[in-house]
């Protein structure tokens, strides 16, 4: 159930330890951008209802991604969606701040999992028996539904920032840092939502 498998190339499926139905999956979308949350989402599919075409987030069109992420909404088990506020990854730095969406999104979820698969290397500090994924989000189908999940929710999410902070591409970059982006920023300035702990943002706020 938790293996993702392609026609093309790509990682080695994962075999996961635990053989049961209540396995979560956690990946977290934002950690390169200049503005807005860090996004995660936690799920748990359910083996009864199975969802075709679940992949990395990255590899999908954004109409497949929006279609996909109104099936897992509507066939998990369970799912959840959660953050780490701009104000808090500037606190924290991005990467604990990732790790504390995803321990959000994990405790969050209405069913409990009995084991979690983390997308990455590294994993948050949690009571939860877990396992880390490289590349998870290719390899199993629970994590690629969580990373489909939070994707679409921060895209949707800056598109709303977009207009109300006009001027940016909010729309377009989603806040990553583009050409377009950066020259926004010399133009106009930071605005509440972008991260002053990342290089571009703080030099222009102390006026380097």
């Amino acid at each position: 159930m938790a293996v993702v498998r392609s026609k093309k190339s790509m990682p080695e499926p994962y075999q996961c330890v635990y053989g049961g139905d209540l396995l979560a999956g956690v990946d977290e979308v934002g950690r390169g951008p200049l503005a807005g949350d860090v996004v995660a989402a936690a799920v748990i599919l359910d083996p009864a209802r199975p969802i075709e075409g679940l992949a990395d987030s990255k590899k999908l069109s954004e109409k497949r991604r929006e279609l996909l992420f109104d099936a897992i909404r509507e066939c998990a088990l369970s799912f959840s969606i959660a953050r780490a506020s701009v104000a808090e990854i500037d606190q924290l730095n991005i990467l604990h701040a990732s790790m504390l969406a995803m321990k959000r999104a994990v405790e969050q979820l209405p069913i409990q999992p009995e084991f979690v698969l983390v997308d990455g290397n590294r994993k948050p500090d949690w009571r939860y028996d877990c396992d880390t994924v490289i590349k998870g989000d290719a390899r199993v189908q629970a994590i690629a539904a969580a990373s489909i999940l939070a994707k679409v929710t921060r895209d949707r999410e800056m598109v709303a920032l977009d207009r109300q902070y006009p001027g940016y591409g909010l729309a377009g970059h989603k806040g990553y840092p583009t050409k377009a982006h950066l020259q926004a920023l010399e133009q106009l300035g930071p605005t509440p939502i972008h991260r002053q702990s990342f290089a571009p943002v703080r030099q222009l706020v102390m006026g380097l």
